[in-house]
């Protein structure tokens, strides 16, 4: 190793940049953003719908079931089998969009990747 020439990143000190106060606020703002989009997300809600419109289904960003609305005329006490498959296929629906959503608005914070150095 040359004379004067330390380990670690360019830049010395051994953080990327040089700089670990620059770094932490980084953290601390990434942290602060995320905490945003989280809120953001709890708020946020996704519909979906089954058997054209037979059985609908709302849920929240914490991933809670708020409404589930069915038809009547779909209710056949000789079918329940296809009526419990209506509602598996509108909540799980419900489920993949509001995860799509979530992932959107994280995205948004993270720039689509994960965070820094494995945090």
């Amino acid at each position: 190793m040359a004379r004067g020439q330390r380990g670690g990143f360019p830049g010395g000190g051994g953080f990327p940049g040089g700089n670990p106060n620059q770094l932490m606020q980084q953290v601390q703002r990434m942290q602060r953003e995320m905490e945003k989009a989280q809120e953001e997300i709890a708020e946020m809600t996704a519909e979906a719908t089954a058997g054209g419109n037979a059985v609908k289904v709302l849920i929240t960003g914490d991933k809670q079931i708020k409404e589930l609305t069915i038809d009547k005329n779909v209710v056949d006490p000789e079918d329940v089998e296809m009526l419990q498959d209506l509602i598996i296929v509108a909540v799980n629906e419900a489920y993949r969009a509001i995860e799509e959503k979530s992932e959107a608005r994280m995205g948004k914070v993270t720039g689509g990747k994960g965070l820094p150095f494995g945090l």
